[in-house]
């Protein structure tokens, strides 16, 4: 049975002394207290002039927050702290195309996050708190890089059911010439073509095996100077000198090329799949069955990631892209 949710007003504010709102990056607007998760890990706020939608949008976070925190600490397999975050019509969007931004990449500086409304759009809020959320779990060693751009948006990824798709960047890399930035990891987090090469490469990893949750901590303990090489290293064991190589043959007989930012299908895998909100429960059911029904047909590898991105390409997007 479906029980629509729909965005009450809001209580009047209770006598004494109620906690104030944190210093914003940018936001400078009234900022309405809207609501605690049921942890008290996160506190939400919204900007009260974009009325009922913003308001829904709120309310729905304070509802997925804990299991967006929950899905976050699991990944880094570290407790991360309070944060508090402030909807609004970052950049002036109401679509949830501003992005997301936090003053720094741990949870003493970077605890106040804005997010960008997105009427109607919930789940595209969830992601885009994950996006800054997992950054914070980075303990600063990956701030500002192309590293940490691509795990951070990947962890939205996969936490947030693929709801930032739109604003996919390993297309742009590969229409770039795909240049090599396995060997060397790019000192900022605003280039498409490094973002976009370390989400293909960590697609790949995905996709043969390695969890997100295998792959964050090695991120984070390779620090900003770290490359994708020396996680390949890390992660399979082998020469970190074989990783460009091997990669390129890999995406070399990827039977349509590089077309969003999971070319291998790598959050199809059982592992990312545990992370999913639970509004995906059917779209993983659906990759499942394609899965089990091409192997049972005695398909290849190829055919079989190729079924996998049918079902995804067949489903409504959810949300757009990300900015941290």
């Amino acid at each position: 049975m479906k029980h629509p949710i729909t965005a009450t007003a809001l209580r009047k504010k209770p006598t004494g002394h109620p906690k104030a709102a944190p210093t914003w990056p940018s936001y400078t607007g009234t900022s309405q207290l809207v609501g605690a998760s049921p942890s008290g890990k996160v506190t939400v706020y919204v900007d009260p002039a974009l009325g009922t939608p913003a308001l829904q949008n709120a309310q729905d976070l304070v509802k997925d927050a804990d299991r967006v925190v929950k899905a976050n600490d699991a990944i880094f397999g570290t407790p991360g702290g309070p944060v508090s975050v402030i909807i609004f019509a970052l950049g002036g969007a109401t679509d949830g195309t501003g992005g997301a931004d936090h003053n720094g990449c741990d949870y003493n500086v970077g605890n106040a996050i804005e997010v960008c409304a997105s009427f109607g759009n919930s789940a595209r809020v969830s992601a885009l708190f994950e996006a800054e959320l997992s950054e914070c779990s980075m303990g600063g060693n990956l701030c500002g890089v192309s590293t940490g751009e691509a795990l951070s948006r990947w962890c939205s990824a996969v936490i947030g059911g693929n709801a930032l798709s739109d604003f996919a960047t390993a297309p742009t890399w590969a229409q770039d010439g795909m240049p090599d930035f396995v060997n060397k990891t790019d000192p900022t987090d605003q280039n498409a073509d490094s973002t976009g090469c370390g989400m293909a490469f960590l697609s790949w990893l995905m996709s043969k095996g390695h969890s997100l949750d295998q792959i964050a901590p090695a991120m984070v303990a390779l620090k900003g100077a770290g490359t994708l090489a020396d996680l390949y290293a890390r992660l399979t064991g082998d020469k970190a000198a074989n990783a460009w190589p091997a990669f390129q043959a890999a995406i070399a007989n990827l039977p349509n090329g590089v077309t969003d930012d999971d070319p291998f299908a790598g959050a199809a895998q059982p592992a990312q799949l545990t992370h999913l909100a639970p509004w995906n429960a059917a779209l993983a059911g659906q990759v499942f069955a394609a899965i089990i029904g091409d192997i049972a047909g005695g398909k290849n590898e190829h055919q079989i990631v190729a079924s996998v991105r049918a079902v995804l390409a067949g489903t409504p997007a959810k949300a757009a892209g990300a900015k941290s």
